[in-house]
């Protein structure tokens, strides 16, 4: 029987006991006072041990949870530095595109310039020659003007 009904019993029984004439007490049956206070006695500790037994399955589903909590809260951080590892690869990767990107740029500046340069020289060494070809040609003609001239005199 439940503590609480047997306390409400007792209470009853005061409550609904005879008054002593001319007093504040009041007559109740001894027997039955003992009575529900052995009744008490018998179910208090089977309520302590169910009152045990809960807290004990509530402080393991509290530990289970806890635990419960910690591994998914370490799943995350793990994956987050996962993220963050795999992000700061990309960044990474991306900066190391953009300096080869650059060299390449770099690179391309200078074999262009080299070639115009040597482009460059090699047309000057061709208009040099060109220059000597054509004074040699003109140096050609005179003789062969000079000497048609002076066959004809």
């Amino acid at each position: 029987m439940d503590v609480l009904v047997l306390i409400d019993k007792l209470d009853d029984l005061i409550h609904n006991a005879k008054p002593v004439p001319l007093t504040d007490q009041v007559r109740v049956d001894k027997e039955e006072i003992y009575d529900i206070l052995d009744q008490m006695r018998a179910t208090i500790p089977e309520e302590i041990k169910q009152a045990r037994w809960i807290v004990k399955e509530r402080q393991e589903m509290l530990a289970e949870a806890k635990r419960e909590a910690e591994r998914i809260v370490k799943e995350a951080r793990d994956e987050q530095a996962r993220l963050i590892s795999q992000e700061e690869i990309v960044r990474q990767a991306e900066r190391q595109a953009e300096d080869i990107v650059e060299e390449a740029r770099a690179r391309e500046r200078e074999i262009r310039l080299g070639a115009e340069d040597y482009a460059d020289d090699i047309l000057n060494t061709l208009e040099v020659n060109l220059q000597k070809f054509t004074a040699a040609v003109q140096r050609g003609r005179e003789r062969l003007a000079g000497r048609e001239e002076a066959e004809v005199r």
